[in-house]
């Protein structure tokens, strides 16, 4: 038994205030739960999900500070992976969301209001290091098109994993660079969606796990490489939902190569009370070392099956 498979479990607070002249005052606070549990899903963190405040304005747009989301992870939750990024099939077992491509704190973000379905959005982390301002910061930004039937992004993320430890030398690194584009069409019959990723540098293509399969050899994360998702969505009758899609990691550094294939059906009881199941498996090439997670988890094998309950309130 397990929580947050199709999509972590979270309890928050969001409000605003009208201050006149269009222009709003927003907070959002949000914290992750374990379910299963009762327990934070991060250890000794309140409000480890988001924690933000800003001024949104429907003519100016948005300017928000704290802890936020990425662009590329808003990109494939919201756009690129019929799966959502939960379940089994998540595309994050195989493309690059580990750690800071996920959420980054300290984190200024402006998003612009949309224009005749255009839209943008930039966001820079300031890393907070002793000593050296550029150690630790991530910065990103997307275009985005949307007219009801076609949604489009093209995102780019840039990250500086050089750290300053305490009473040590400075260590310095490359920096990791990833490139984003993602796209779904509803034919209405069925929806379709595809990603496209480039992944250079230092940490820009994180290992879920380090060594999941007691490789001898242990796999080595990748500093080259490219990703592809291929996917669709088929409603089923009134409330079924049918999910499926293809995922390839192309390592072209070290060769270990990864695809995996999913399908997944979710039927809601209601607005807010739906049942799933999920599969995915993993193939493995040249000692690589993928593992099928879900929306909380990394996962711990080849090959996951779902099959659970979700809630919104």
């Amino acid at each position: 038994m397990t929580r947050g498979v199709g999509s972590a479990s979270r309890l928050g607070f969001k409000g605003n205030e009208d201050l006149g002249g269009g222009l709003d005052a927003v907070f959002v606070l949000e914290s992750g739960v374990k379910v299963d549990t009762g327990e934070s899903d991060v250890a000794g963190s309140a409000f480890n999900r988001q924690a933000l405040v800003g001024l949104s304005s429907k003519q100016y747009g948005a300017l928000t500070l704290g802890r936020q989301k990425t662009a590329l992870y808003k990109a494939l939750a919201e756009v690129g992976d019929p799966f959502g990024l939960g379940y089994a099939g998540s595309a994050k077992n195989l493309f690059p969301l580990a750690g800071p491509n996920t959420r980054t704190s300290n984190t200024v973000a402006y998003a612009t209001p949309s224009l005749s379905g255009w839209s943008g959005e930039v966001t820079y982390s300031q890393g907070e290091q002793q000593g050296d301002q550029a150690a630790g910061r991530q910065y990103g930004g997307a275009v985005a098109y949307s007219n009801g039937t076609l949604n489009a992004r093209l995102v780019y993320n840039n990250r500086n994993s050089d750290s300053v430890p305490a009473g040590a030398a400075p260590v310095s690194r490359d920096l990791g660079h990833n490139v984003l584009f993602v796209a779904n069409y509803d034919f209405q019959i069925v929806k379709a969606f595809l990603a496209l990723g480039q992944d250079k540098g230092f940490n820009s293509a994180v290992l879920p796990v380090a060594n999941a399969y007691g490789y001898q050899d242990a796999p080595k994360p990748t500093t080259d490489s490219r990703d592809l998702l291929i996917g669709a969505t088929l409603p089923l009758g009134p409330r079924g939902t049918l999910m499926t899609s293809f995922l390839h990691k192309d390592d072209r550094q070290w060769n270990q190569d990864a695809s995996q294939l999913a399908v997944g059906y979710s039927y809601a009881w209601s607005k807010r009370t739906s049942t799933y199941v999920a599969y995915a498996k993993i193939r493995n090439q040249h000692g690589a070392g993928y593992t099928v997670g879900n929306d909380t988890e990394a996962g711990s094998g080849d090959a996951a099956f779902n099959l659970g309950v979700r809630q919104l309130f």
